[in-house]
């Protein structure tokens, strides 16, 4: 019986829970991990496949999947011992900019800083746990509720930090669509203080990030 192809679905799980038409793109995971890089960026058009495949690394490492190996059971992947211990085991810190399409600095600053406090808030529960010292815990909240442009750079930094202590692993860190504030920042004039604010992020998450295992972004710009 010929399985549904579903359109514009985006989320791994979604397509494996239904026993919708995959094509099999899990051997991406096997090369990716064995290329030892740290950072890998991929840079392709729009409706190119990048958001389902961020879906599946997510799906594939993350601790949130933990035990759920039936959403890869028959896929090339499953086929290696090896990989099939890792899944579920990293702590995953998964976001996207594709949504960031604003006319100014202010508002675009804004809705980046909105999408790192989310991820605060996913773990909220390092703040009950044995982990986080006085300070931090004060820090932490105060990036829940009130991350300041200041503080922002840093954020992912810090939160892999705590993961990698709560977890004792590192982290994996998975952007999506890096560059859609870049491109609204140059058609609106306003490229200068975005590429400011964007250079010291992505430097202090996936460059001097000593608590990075491994990090992924994918952009929709031609370099």
């Amino acid at each position: 019986m010929a399985r549904t192809i579903g359109i514009g679905i985006q989320d791994f799980s979604k397509i494996r829970e239904n026993n919708y038409f995959y094509i099999d793109k899990t051997s991406f995971i096997k090369a990716w991990w064995e290329s030892g890089d740290d950072t890998t960026l991929i840079t392709r058009p729009r409706r190119f496949g990048k958001t389902m495949n961020m879906s599946m690394l997510e799906a594939f490492f993350s601790v949130e999947y933990a035990g759920r190996g039936d959403l890869f059971e028959g896929l090339s992947i499953w086929a290696e011992e090896k990989y099939r211990e890792l899944q579920g085991t990293y702590p995953v810190i998964s976001l996207s900019f594709a949504n960031i399409k604003e006319s100014n600095y202010e508002t675009t600053s804004y809705r980046i800083r909105q999408i790192l406090r989310k991820q605060y808030e996913k773990y909220a529960f390092l703040v009950d746990s044995s982990v986080l010292s006085e300070g931090e815990v004060r820090d932490y909240k105060k990036m829940t509720f009130d991350m300041s442009e200041l503080d922002a750079p840093m954020a992912l930094y810090q939160l892999s930090d705590y993961l990698y202590r709560y977890y004792g692993k590192k982290a994996i860190i998975l952007l999506d669509e890096y560059d859609t504030p870049m491109q609204e920042a140059y058609v609106h004039g306003y490229w200068e203080e975005l590429v400011s604010f964007t250079r010291s992020l992505f430097n202090s998450t996936f460059k001097t990030n000593p608590f990075l295992e491994r990090g992924m972004m994918t952009g929709i710009t031609r370099v």
